[in-house]
């Protein structure tokens, strides 16, 4: 029997994902990530925006398409939000939310599921971390899920009422994990749905997590904080247990009212002084960034405030999204902005978060930078500075190699080798 693992969306769904793959190759069946011709599918869906939800049902149709008699399984957020909406679909067996994902696993096993009526088997969101088998990581950095579950209910998101409140991992098994990752990558990311609020509910912090990390030899780095979470004392922590100069903070708006209406918990002021506390400790700090752009209500002032605020903290890069309204949040019931609107102004924001890369970029050239290589394109391999700058190089894939930058290149830079 051959499974496919098909995972949409964020890079928890992805960990959770391989965790299902390792499980059912421990029970000798032959699995994978990729979608392709398989007697079974486990679509492990997304429901961060519209356009996620339908990627997900999609998913269904292009399972079938290559292979039209096999059976499917659903999990994940969107299946979580709208079970039926799979359930009713041709060729799916069996509908399960984000709760309790593995045991799809013995459902394929047990191989008594037929596509003649699909069972509905959403269950509570989990009140504590699920532990799962440790997953078969498939990229050449390495993935570690270290919380799930959110309690910001930021009014856009409907993630906290699909996955439930923040639950960590325990310490042990986050640094059992991370050592056996350590034997065959250089590189390891922690990331949660809310990774910032690590160890709330369990005694512990993000402080304690970067501390029993610090002696496994790997780069770490965070997948994406809150700058609420970046503490001086993190900070210092991080600089002594080997984590990369790189920090994504999630900043959704620079204008003050219009967070007030997002629920985010600080001001543009707050987030811009994490900010300078960060380039004291790492002075060459990659700090990207997420920004929304027409929010419910959002004027051409409080956009104006944002792009002044992005110019102020000099990000090394945006990643910019037009609000989508999401049914079931408190913001679809706001005034909304016209679409029109919304994408005009992520334009607008995406040429300045361009010409503030290229600025980074520059100020960087003149340093030996570590590079890890992880892909080949156009005769090159591609990899990542431990700032977060994308190098073409010659340094072989799957290893760590000094270059200086040469030119700009596409997405990033060219390196060569540094000849010490």
């Amino acid at each position: 029997m051959k499974a496919v693992v098909f995972s949409l969306g964020c890079k928890v769904n992805q960990c959770e994902g391989q965790s299902m793959i390792a499980a059912l190759q421990q029970n000798g069946v032959a699995a994978t990530d990729k979608l392709e011709q398989a007697d079974v599918y486990v679509l492990n869906t997304c429901s961060v925006t519209a356009e996620a939800d339908r990627k997900s049902r999609q998913a269904v149709a292009r399972a079938l398409k290559l292979s039209p008699q096999a059976r499917i399984y659903v999990c994940g957020c969107s299946s979580q939000n709208a079970p039926q909406a799979f359930a009713e679909k041709a060729g799916v067996c069996y509908v399960s939310g984000t709760a309790q994902k593995q045991d799809i696993v013995a459902h394929i096993l047990r191989g008594a599921d037929t596509c003649g009526a699909a069972v509905t088997d959403v269950r509570p969101l989990p009140q504590v971390f699920e532990n799962a088998p440790l997953p078969q990581h498939t990229k050449t950095r390495s993935y570690i899920k270290i919380q799930d579950g959110c309690n910001n209910f930021c009014s856009y998101c409907i993630i906290p009422y699909l996955r439930g409140r923040s639950r960590s991992r325990s310490l042990s098994g986050i640094a059992d994990e991370a050592r056996a990752a350590a034997r065959t990558t250089r590189e390891i990311v922690l990331t949660g749905i809310n990774a910032s609020a690590y160890g709330s509910d369990i005694g512990l912090s993000a402080v304690d997590l970067v501390r029993a990390l610090g002696d496994i030899p790997v780069r770490k780095r965070f997948g994406s904080l809150e700058c609420t979470a970046v503490t001086d004392e993190l900070l210092q922590a991080m600089a002594q247990s080997g984590f990369c100069d790189h920090f994504h903070l999630s900043l959704q708006s620079g204008s003050e009212s219009v967070l007030r209406r997002m629920n985010r918990h600080y001001t543009p002021n707050f987030f811009l002084s994490r900010v300078q506390a960060i380039r004291k400790v790492f002075p060459h700090a990659g700090i990207t960034t997420d920004v929304i752009t027409g929010f419910c209500g959002e004027t051409e002032e409080e956009f104006s405030q944002t792009e002044a605020f992005v110019q102020a903290a000099r990000f090394s890069e945006l990643h910019v999204f037009p609000y989508s309204e999401r049914a079931g949040t408190k913001a679809a019931s706001m005034p909304q902005v016209d679409k029109h609107i919304r994408c005009e102004r992520a334009n607008r924001l995406i040429a300045l978060g361009e010409r503030l890369r290229d600025r980074f970029i520059q100020n960087q050239f003149g340093r030996v930078h570590e590079v890890y290589a992880e892909t080949e394109e156009d005769g090159l391999t591609a990899g990542y500075t431990a700032n977060y700058i994308k190098v073409y190089s010659s340094v072989p894939v799957g290893q760590l190699g000094k270059v200086t930058f040469e030119k700009p290149y596409k997405d990033g830079v060219k390196g060569v080798k540094y000849e010490e």
